[in-house]
């Protein structure tokens, strides 16, 4: 039987000083994985630039030159790793059986990919790398990390525990992915959505090795964010539960100095005043700022911008 052709994409953000390290460790991969005929010898790496401002570009292009199993996309702008990460799927779609995406410093353990395909060989369309444990993570990391699975599992989001970006897909599944024309991404919670057989693989995180990591405490929260506003609508939900409280409680306490004032107690005071000005304003800013996230997205969904353009391809297979 014919061998599936993989295609490995890695979206890139100023990974010059990782990117040759990485493609060494990706060429002995698919080396030993085409010797034992797992994958066809038309399996191809696909690395994305992401607008990157040193020179991943450059690196990239002298290691689509050098091989020709590597294959380069040029973002022109930078887009964030979820819609650079699409525009090699949807670029790769067409010419691979099988898609694995990973990021760019090879912390998701690559071996975990013969399994992979394993599992593809099984019947399945999607297979997710799921970290095994977190022991590589500050606690600060590991606590909020894990705190974001579990509160997006209690908001009713369809998402797979510990898992990031770093699975393989079938063509169909990728296929069902494109049919998705959201612009506010957010893949970890697309993906189950499509539907198709599924399983999981555990592996191990390892540190980075080269350059810096390119999700900072602030773009953590942004995406987390993201993930929460664009799979839920029960934070606007819990807006409004707590304005129907405070309303009560308004109630009561107007019925309360009702009655105080009837009996002659009509002292009022400070403290209580104006914690209830300060109570009452904060939820009032914190539920415009809900609605406000849901708004902007409506808003940017609304202009339909392209998620991502495309200014040059090096060694596409249908161009040779």
């Amino acid at each position: 039987m014919k061998a599936p052709v993989l295609y490995i994409v890695i979206p890139c953000y100023n990974e010059e000083e990782a990117l040759p390290i990485t493609s060494e460790k990706l060429i002995a991969l698919t080396d030993d994985m085409m010797k034992r005929n797992l994958i066809d010898v038309k399996s191809r790496v696909t690395l994305v630039d992401d607008g990157s401002r040193d020179r991943t570009w450059q690196v990239i292009s002298d290691l689509c030159k050098r091989d020709k199993r590597f294959e380069g996309v040029k973002l022109a702008h930078n887009r964030g790793h979820q819609n650079a990460l699409l525009a090699g799927l949807l670029t790769a779609v067409n010419d691979a059986d099988m898609i694995v995406s990973m990021d760019a410093d090879l912390q998701d353990d690559i071996n975990a990919v013969d399994e992979m395909v394993d599992d593809y060989h099984k019947g399945y369309d999607v297979v997710y790398g799921v970290r095994s444990k977190r022991e590589t993570d500050t606690f600060f990391k590991r606590f909020t990390a894990e705190g974001f699975y579990k509160v997006m599992k209690a908001l009713g989001v369809d998402i797979v525990f510990n898992h990031a970006d770093y699975r393989l897909m079938s063509r169909r599944a990728v296929e069902g992915l494109a049919q998705f024309t959201e612009v506010n991404l957010f893949l970890r919670g697309i993906v189950p959505q499509i539907g198709y057989k599924w399983t999981t693989v555990t592996y191990e995180r390892a540190e980075r090795f080269a350059g810096e990591s390119k999700y900072p405490l602030k773009k953590m929260i942004a995406f987390a964010a993201d993930g929460i506003t664009s799979f839920s609508v029960k934070p606007i939900r819990l807006v409004f539960s707590t304005g129907v409280v405070v309303f009560i409680v308004s109630l009561i306490m107007l019925i309360y100095a009702l009655v105080a004032k009837l009996a002659g107690h009509t002292s009022v005071g400070w403290t209580s005043l104006m914690g209830s000005i300060w109570l009452i304003g904060g939820i009032q800013l914190l539920g415009l700022g809900v609605v406000g996230e849901y708004i902007g997205k409506i808003y940017n969904e609304t202009k339909r911008r392209p998620r991502f353009i495309i200014e040059s391809v090096l060694n596409k297979a249908d161009n040779e």
